[in-house]
């Protein structure tokens, strides 16, 4: 879907998806010629993504706010966020059941033949000891922050939301009363996304150091060993993409090759940060571009982070396998049952940045006290590669899932997808 503005007319070169791409080639360059100078690049794509977590919190809160005071059903508030959930549910399981399959069927961890004794599992320790994993109970109520500045100093999407639904039902509920506060929540909206354009001009440089960092760190040579599995978890991602997805979205009236092609600044943007959580801004505002209503938008991408992350749950029940595989531990069909139920509720805790899904995948192969803990350090190196894809699916399912809200609360607006089709 090509946007229907005069970017047209612009030459090619000053494109946001055509700058960050060759950003990408000269991070690919230089981590290759010269590892040291690249892994000093580090601080430009961590400043680019802090840059950019910082302007969540408003962009989700005055989206969400002007979205809910404007609407007249208060029930329709509730009868979105259900049908959002279920669907967020559906489709993610679905994932965690394609990841399970393709793991048995392809068995990307035979021949590794590796003793978990041999393996060093402070390596693994370090990395994902510093997270602690919730049970059910503190996760719901970290969704309720100390105080509402709390919300947003912490930078996590769902306290931010529950505080931005509260405040959008509490202006609609008092109408006309607060219309000068709904026209001041709807001013800071158009000011944050102002905002959001002007740190976008800095993607390049993001993108950039993100992918020297990368490459400098790890080096193309950390693929050789465990490529069957890279190369098995990018098929994975790719056929459910292209088959599930676009099915979805073909069911739904539109092409997902398309839709890939009008988010292709922001899948260009997460390739090379490895994080979703960068797109979210922009994401949000070409749905509404495309034909999403404003509400539907706020209230479904920002949740759909958090509970629709497909690409995270394809990585969850594929790589606990692998793990097993590659350190000859048969599992039960009970075993791998319990992994995926377990799964169900770690992966949806587990989006946006780099790191997250390695964390909760520790935490899910504990149900299982015979897979070793400690053979997660055989897929430690490859994990930033990895959670490219994680991070790509992640994003553009909550992209093709706020498409399918809007169509089935009819406020999809057919002429705006259309033109931009």
């Amino acid at each position: 879907m090509a946007q229907a503005d005069s970017s047209k007319s612009k030459p090619f070169y000053t494109r946001l998806y055509v700058q960050v791409l060759i950003a990408i080639a000269l991070g690919i360059l230089l981590g290759h010629l010269n590892s040291r100078l690249a892994i000093d690049m580090k601080p430009l794509g961590d400043g680019f993504i802090k840059l950019i977590k910082m302007l969540i919190g408003p962009v989700v809160f005055c989206t969400v706010v002007s979205g809910i005071s404007g609407m007249q059903d208060m029930k329709k508030v509730g009868r979105v966020g259900g049908k959002a959930l279920l669907y967020f549910e559906v489709v993610s399981t679905l994932a965690l059941l394609i990841g399970l399959v393709v793991g048995n069927v392809l068995r990307p961890g035979d021949g590794f033949n590796v003793n978990a004794a041999s393996l060093d599992v402070k390596e693994v320790t370090d990395y994902a000891g510093k997270a602690k994993q919730l049970g059910t109970t503190e996760f719901l109520l970290n969704i309720i922050p100390n105080t509402v500045v709390d919300a947003f100093a912490k930078g996590d999407i769902l306290p931010v939301i529950l505080v931005s639904i509260l405040f959008g039902l509490a202006l609609a509920a008092m109408g006309p009363k607060c219309r000068p506060v709904t026209d001041l929540v709807d001013a800071a909206g158009h000011a944050v996304f102002a905002a959001v354009n002007f740190v976008m001009k800095f993607a390049p440089v993001g993108a950039f150091g993100a992918m020297a960092f990368t490459i400098g760190k790890y080096g193309v040579g950390a693929l050789g060993p465990l490529v069957k599995l890279i190369g098995t978890f990018y098929l994975t991602s790719f056929l459910f993409v292209f088959l599930v997805l676009g099915l979805i979205a073909k069911v739904t009236g539109f092409s997902i090759f398309k839709f890939l092609a009008y988010i292709k600044e922001e899948i260009f943007l997460v390739l090379a940060t490895s994080s979703s959580d960068t797109a979210l801004p922009t994401l949000m505002a070409k749905l509404e571009k495309l034909g999403c209503s404003r509400p539907l938008v706020g209230l479904v991408v920002p949740t759909g982070y958090t509970f629709n992350t497909d690409g995270t749950s394809i990585y969850m029940t594929m790589a606990a396998l692998f793990v097993a595989q590659a350190t000859n531990t048969d599992l039960t069909l009970t075993q791998q049952l319990a992994i995926f139920g377990v799964a169900m509720l770690t992966s949806k805790g587990a989006s946006g940045v780099q790191g997250a899904s390695f964390i909760a995948l520790v935490g899910t192969l504990a149900v299982v006290p015979a897979i070793p803990v400690a053979g997660m350090a055989l897929i430690l190196g490859i994990d930033r590669f990895m959670s490219e894809a994680r991070a790509l699916v992640n994003m553009i399912g909550n992209g093709v899932a706020t498409v399918v809200m809007s169509r089935w609360e009819n406020e999809l607006d057919r002429e705006k997808l259309k033109a931009i089709s």
